[in-house]
């Protein structure tokens, strides 16, 4: 191996590639923060500056969440806007987040910029590159965090195909990326269609008929408002410890993480495993496939999974058995509601607001089951319900299957960023119609 490189064997690259260092290829500037309590610099900002939380992996920043002043524009940045087109590349905390400007902006001192000469390398290569390289070998253990100094930052090592192919490397996996931003703006479309349609059926109706109007608010004429209690009770799930888990095993506890935003349930979500005799002395605890649950406690990491209803999805062979801090719908005897459509209303804004105001704060913040059988409802004939639930499963349908795809696409484009930076894969070699199929299969 070459002594000019540590990480990068030239002899290993492909004979018409080549090697170089960041500091050789690029001019790169740091950018500041002006002083945070001088608010000359800030109020009344007009000049976009950008953070790392502006930045989205491989995105064009087009908007910032700050803006500086005049005052900054003249003082402390002197006029020198950094150009639309150029590379942002983040270099503290969040080591290697590129973007590219979308606009001329100012940035802060965790991120430099910089614009590759497009008749030497491929700026789009280069942000992909960069975006792939192990930082652990070069970083830093700075006070606050990881970072590069700009030692390292020159130092940084980068194979180089000839240009032709750099561009070609580039459009494939821009190519995934378009694919993925494509299926993301589907899954946004339908949560935002969802939104406005729920608003809409929920006061309403499919029926075009009259609406009344109740504490609760405007809702169609036929429909009634009852507490969630005369619908359905609420049985908690058992106190299972952590000392009960096993390694694996054909029985899982159903747990506060396995309900996720959106009201949906996500069966491999952190699986617990539990002692499959379990699953006959504690039979009374067992879910069901189409079992409605509601998340009675915060979590740590998560609290907005607080009073999120869900649908148990069980395609598995597994045994299921409610954990205790899960509570588990059970209809009354004389409910005339779907538990589906329950499921939609609850996990609507208005019953969330309700659910949250009762919660109780402590260690940890819950939801007593008498305030959740509080929750007033409004519903339909069984008929309206079913079609109502239709509706609303089509959607979920819809935004289910997007997401698989994103979630495909995202691998395929991380295999292929290694793949096509390493050379283990070349570009020439790859089937564009097997790509294609990929990223829209």
């Amino acid at each position: 191996m070459s002594a000019a490189f540590k990480y990068i064997d030239p002899a290993a690259l492909p004979e018409e590639w080549t090697a170089d260092h960041f500091g050789n290829l690029v001019d790169f500037n740091l950018g500041r923060t002006p002083p945070r309590g001088s608010p000359i610099y800030w109020n009344d900002g007009k000049y976009p500056w950008v953070s790392i939380s502006d930045m989205t992996p491989n995105g064009l920043i087009t908007d910032t969440a700050e803006k500086v002043s005049q005052q900054a524009y003249d003082s402390i940045f002197r006029g020198k806007l950094v150009p639309e087109g150029s590379l942002l590349m983040s270099f503290k905390l969040t080591i290697g987040r590129m973007s590219r400007l979308g606009i001329p902006a100012f940035h802060n001192e965790a991120i430099i910029s910089f614009q590759p000469s497009p008749e030497e390398i491929s700026p789009e290569y280069l942000s992909y590159y960069l975006s792939q390289i192990n930082y652990k070998y070069y970083q830093d253990t700075a006070i606050k965090g990881q970072t590069l100094n700009k030692g390292k930052l020159n130092s940084l090592e980068i194979a180089l195909p000839p240009l032709p192919e750099q561009k070609k490397i580039a459009h494939v996996l821009s190519m995934v990326q378009r694919a993925i931003e494509a299926q993301e703006r589907i899954i946004q479309t339908t949560t935002e269609l969802k939104k406005a349609l729920m608003h809409k059926l929920f006061t309403e109706g499919l029926r075009n008929e009259p609406q009344k109007q109740t504490d609760i608010g405007p809702i169609p004429e036929s429909w009634e408002v009852v507490p969630l209690n005369q619908l359905a009770d609420l049985k908690n799930g058992y106190a299972f410890k952590s000392k009960d888990y096993v390694a694996e095993s054909n029985t899982l506890n159903i747990r506060m993480s396995n309900i996720r935003p959106g009201a949906q349930f996500d069966l491999e979500y952190n699986p617990r495993f539990l002692p499959d005799r379990f699953a006959e002395s504690l039979k009374s605890f067992l879910l069901e496939d189409g079992d409605l649950i509601i998340a009675m406690t915060d979590m740590a990491n998560d609290p907005k999974i607080l009073g999120v209803p869900t649908i148990v999805r069980n395609p598995s062979d597994k045994k299921l058995l409610l954990n205790q801090r899960v509570g588990k719908l059970v209809p009354t005897d004389n409910s005339s509601v779907n538990f589906e459509f329950l499921r939609f209303y609850l996990s609507r804004k208005p019953a969330q607001r309700y659910l949250i105001s009762c919660a109780k704060k402590g260690v940890q913040v819950n939801i007593g089951k008498k305030d959740i059988l509080s929750v007033p409802i409004a519903f339909p004939k069984p008929d309206e319900q079913k079609t109502i639930v239709q509706c609303f499963n089509n959607l979920d349908d819809k935004q289910a299957v997007a997401q698989h795809r994103v979630t495909a696409l995202q691998d395929l484009f991380r295999t292929l960023l290694h793949e096509l930076m390493t050379a283990k894969t070349r570009v020439h070699r790859l089937e564009f119609s097997t790509l294609t199929t990929a990223a829209n299969r």
